[in-house]
């Protein structure tokens, strides 16, 4: 049985009921985050509400709670679901409408939803050989550092990947690197880690930042700059890292192998530190 949060009540996931007029479901207005639990504890989760602060702010949409308030209500959801790693899932829209505008509404009451899976990371052996990726040009809207519930054309880019038998989707636009459709991409070229900046064009990645801070304070050489599709295409190592795969070696790139076809000696260090990191956050309580 899987528990969910709607609108101040907390109910079984198969119970839960939206309007028809709630402007997710018309417009796709609305904001999401997607944090990571591990032993029940959230991880960088002030990083995550402060993402979704930012989000909410931009849209003009206003934060039904307050910070404690998020803490008390997350905290909430992965006491009431019975995984010990879990994955939230984090939504707020604009609300219901009585009519249908795409103007925004003078008056409104945003709809709060959150629900809980099972953390699936991916497998030892997936680690150990990398995944495949395949390429697209970036044909996404241009606020893409905005995480909205306004998905279709990341859908579309992740379909890409899924019907070549892939893990992700690398992007690139007019000639330089973005992100991945549900990731952010690193490349490593003569010992060096590079990774684009942040931008309006790539969503401000929590794990991103993460493996900049475990590069830097550990002396991993690394660059923020814009990176252009060769260096991608002839890489020596490419990662993908987000909340939910961590750092996860890509070996293939549109059928042909990443370097030497296997994960490099820095996507192992990097993932060695991140669970060092994680089981000190952890262990501090998140």
């Amino acid at each position: 049985m899987s528990v969910c949060y709607l609108n101040g009540d907390w109910l079984e996931l198969s119970e839960a009921r939206v309007s028809p007029m709630d402007r997710g479901f018309l417009f796709g207005d609305g904001a999401y985050e997607v944090l990571p639990a591990y032993s029940g504890k959230l991880f960088r989760l002030d990083e995550h509400l402060r993402r979704l602060e930012q989000t909410l702010s931009s849209m003009g949409l206003p934060n039904p709670m307050s910070r404690d308030e998020w803490r008390q209500t997350l905290r909430g959801i992965v006491e009431r679901n019975p995984w010990p790693d879990q994955s939230i899932y984090l939504q707020v829209t604009r609300g219901v409408a009585e009519v249908r505008t795409h103007a925004y509404p003078a008056e409104v009451t945003p709809t709060v939803f959150l629900m809980s899976e099972a953390l699936v990371m991916p497998s030892d052996e997936m680690r150990a050989a990398g995944v495949a990726a395949v390429s697209s040009a970036d044909f996404r809207w241009l606020r893409c550092d905005l995480k909205t519930v306004s998905l279709l054309a990341n859908c579309m880019l992740k379909q890409l990947a899924a019907e070549k038998g892939c893990m992700e989707t690398v992007l690139f636009r007019d000639g330089f690197l973005t992100e991945g459709a549900a990731s952010s991409i690193f490349v490593v070229h003569d010992g060096v880690l590079h990774v684009p900046p942040k931008s309006h064009l790539m969503l401000p990645g929590i794990t991103y930042d993460v493996v900049l801070e475990l590069a830097r304070d550990r002396g991993m050489p690394c660059q923020v700059r814009e990176v252009l599709e060769e260096e991608v295409r002839s890489a020596d190592e490419l990662w993908m890292t987000s909340s939910t795969k961590e750092v996860l070696p890509i070996t293939r790139l549109d059928d042909r192998a990443v370097g030497k076809g296997k994960p490099g000696p820095m996507a192992e260090q990097m993932l060695e530190w991140y669970q060092d990191y994680k089981n000190q956050v952890m262990r501090r309580g998140g």
